[in-house]
C-alpha cells in the first residue's frame, strides 16, 4: 500500500481541487496583506471574483468589522499561531452584511518559514435566519421578551404602527422606551423616512425650541445662518420626544399648537412650516399624576395620549433575563468581532438575584462589562462587576437550584400575588393565565402563600 504524501509534498493540482470543492471560503495573503489566492467558495460568499480579489489588500475586499480592530489574521501573522472560530461579518459585493465565523493559520513554505497567512471563513447567514425565526415570537425590532406583559405589547405594536396616531410610552428609565419607538417606526409606512430622537429633559426651554423647530439667520446673537430643526429633518418620518414630562408649561403650549395645526414656526421666521411627521412621546413619570398636580397641561396630555403603552420594569419580567443576556451576547459578538459562547449557570444565577434599578439598560451594561473581562468561552461569575462577582455563589446556587428560569418564575408569580393582595384570580389575570394554571404552578414551584385571601375585605 502506498503511503499518503505529506501536506508539504502534496501535488499543487490536488491542493487546488480540494480548495475548490469545499464550501468554506479560503484566501491567502502575503506579508504585504495582498491576496495571493481566492477559492470558489470565497467568490460565492463575498460576491467578488477571484480576478478582482487577487493582488488587492484583504481589507479592501472584505470590509469586515475585524479589519478595524482585533484582526484574527493579523494576530496569526504577528504571533505565528492559529486562531479558531472568531465571529465577525463582512460586507459583500452587493453591500449586504454577511455574518461569518473565521479561522486563521500561518502560511508556511517547505522550509517551515512563514510566507503569509491563510484565512478560512464560513457563511452563517442560514444560521442567523434560523435564529431569527426561532426568536420571531419573542422579538420585535431590538426588543426581546417572552413575558406575558411584553407579549401583549408585541401583539398590538403592528396595529399601533399602522395607525399613524400619536403614541405615549411610559416606563421607568432603562425599560426600552426608545427601542419601542424605533420598533413602531420600523413597522409603519414611514419606515423608509427618518427617525429622530431627542431627550427633552436635556435642554433648557429656549434651546429645546430652536433644536426642534430650527431658526433663521439673525433670530438671536451668533445666528449667522439658517438652521433646520429636528422637525424639518424628520419630515415624512417619526420624531421621538423622550422625557416629555420634564418640559415647561410654556413649551407645552408651543408643542400643543404643533399637534393641533400640524405646522410649526422656526425662531425668527414670519412663516409657518408644514409638519408631515408622526410624534411619539415618552416619560419615566406618570403623566396622569402630573396632570392632577398641575405640572403638565391636561389638553396636551389628551393630545399625546391617543395610544398609551406602559413598559414594565425588569423586576416584573425577570424570566426575560436569560433571553436578554443571550441577545446582548449575540449583539456584542457581532459588534466586537468576538466569539463569547454564553453565560454559565453561576453567573446567570447572580444576575437573577439582582434588583436592577437601572432595568434593561443596566443589564446590558453589565453584559458589556463582562465582555471586556471575558477573553473567550462562557461569561463566568468573576467576569461580572464587583458587586455581582462577590455575591455568595452557594446562596445563589441554592436559590436557583441550577435552574435560573425556575427562580425567575417564582419571583414573577410572587410579585403578581403581592400586587393583587394574594387574590389568585386577580394575579392569574395579571399574569395572563387561567386561575387553575396558576394554582398548579404555585404547587409545583413550592410557593408558600400566607393565610390572607385577597377576596376578603381589608381588616
Amino acid at each position: 500500500m502506498s503511503k499518503i504524501p505529506k501536506n508539504k509534498n502534496l501535488d499543487p493540482d490536488v491542493t487546488r481541487i480540494i480548495l475548490e470543492s469545499i464550501s468554506d471560503g479560503v484566501f491567502t495573503v502575503d506579508h504585504n496583506w495582498e491576496i495571493t489566492s481566492f477559492n470558489r467558495a470565497a467568490e460565492e460568499i463575498t460576491g467578488i471574483s477571484r480576478k478582482e480579489a487577487i493582488g488587492r489588500h484583504c481589507w479592501e475586499v472584505f470590509r469586515s468589522n475585524m479589519c478595524e480592530h482585533d484582526c484574527a489574521l493579523k494576530r496569526t501573522m504577528e504571533e505565528n499561531k492559529s486562531f479558531v472560530s472568531t465571529s465577525s461579518y463582512i460586507i459583500n459585493g452587493q453591500k449586504k452584511q454577511i455574518p461569518i465565523t473565521v479561522s486563521t493559520s500561518p502560511l508556511k513554505d517547505k522550509n517551515d518559514k512563514m510566507i503569509g497567512g491563510v484565512e478560512t471563513f464560513r457563511d452563517l447567514s442560514i444560521v442567523e435566519e434560523l435564529r431569527k425565526k426561532l426568536y420571531a415570537g419573542f422579538q420585535v425590532g431590538d426588543m426581546v421578551s417572552s413575558s406575558p406583559a411584553m407579549q401583549k405589547i408585541f401583539g398590538i405594536l403592528p396595529q399601533v404602527a399602522e395607525s399613524d396616531s400619536t403614541v405615549l410610552l411610559e416606563g421607568e428609565t432603562g425599560t426600552g422606551k426608545e427601542l419601542a419607538a424605533r420598533a413602531i417606526h420600523s413597522l409603519s409606512q414611514r419606515k423608509n423616512n427618518p427617525f429622530i430622537a431627542i431627550n427633552c429633559g436635556a435642554f433648557p426651554d429656549t434651546l429645546l425650541e430652536s433644536e426642534l423647530f430650527g431658526y433663521k439667520a439673525g433670530a438671536f446673537t451668533n445666528a449667522n445662518k439658517d438652521k433646520p430643526g429636528h422637525f424639518a429633518m424628520a419630515e415624512g418620518g417619526t420624531i421621538f420626544l423622550d422625557e416629555i414630562g420634564d418640559t415647561s408649561p410654556a413649551f407645552q403650549v408651543r408643542l400643543l399648537r404643533v399637534l393641533e395645526e400640524r405646522e410649526y414656526q422656526p425662531l425668527g421666521s414670519v412663516k409657518k412650516e408644514k409638519a408631515d411627521i408622526r410624534i411619539i412621546t415618552a416619560s419615566n413619570q406618570n403623566l396622569s399624576v402630573l396632570v392632577d398636580k398641575g405640572a403638565f397641561r391636561r389638553d396636551l396630555f389628551y393630545r399625546i395620549n391617543v395610544v398609551r403603552l406602559g413598559l414594565p420594569p425588569l423586576q416584573e419580567r425577570m424570566e426575560d433575563i436569560p433571553l436578554l443576556v443571550e441577545h446582548f451576547i449575540a449583539k456584542l459578538n457581532r459588534i466586537r468581532g468576538k466569539s463569547i459562547c454564553g453565560i454559565d449557570q453561576e453567573a446567570l444565577a447572580a444576575l437573577m438575584l439582582s434588583s436592577f434599578p437601572g432595568n434593561i439598560r443596566e443589564l446590558e451594561n453589565i453584559v458589556e462589562y463582562a465582555f471586556v473581562m471575558c477573553p473567550s468561552g462562557d461569561i463566568r461569575l468573576q467576569h461580572l462587576p464587583g458587586h455581582l462577582a462577590m455575591r455568595d455563589s452557594s446562596a445563589a446556587e441554592c436559590d436557583v437550584q441550577d435552574n435560573p428560569m425556575k427562580s425567575a418564575e417564582i419571583k414573577v408569580i410572587t410579585d403578581a400575588l403581592m400586587r393583587n393582595r394574594y387574590n389568585r384570580k386577580a394575579a392569574a389575570t395579571d399574569l395572563g393565565m387561567h386561575k387553575s394554571t396558576l394554582f398548579r404552578k404555585i404547587q409545583k414551584l413550592g410557593i408558600n402563600l400566607p393565610k390572607i385571601d385577597g377576596r376578603s375585605p381589608r381588616p
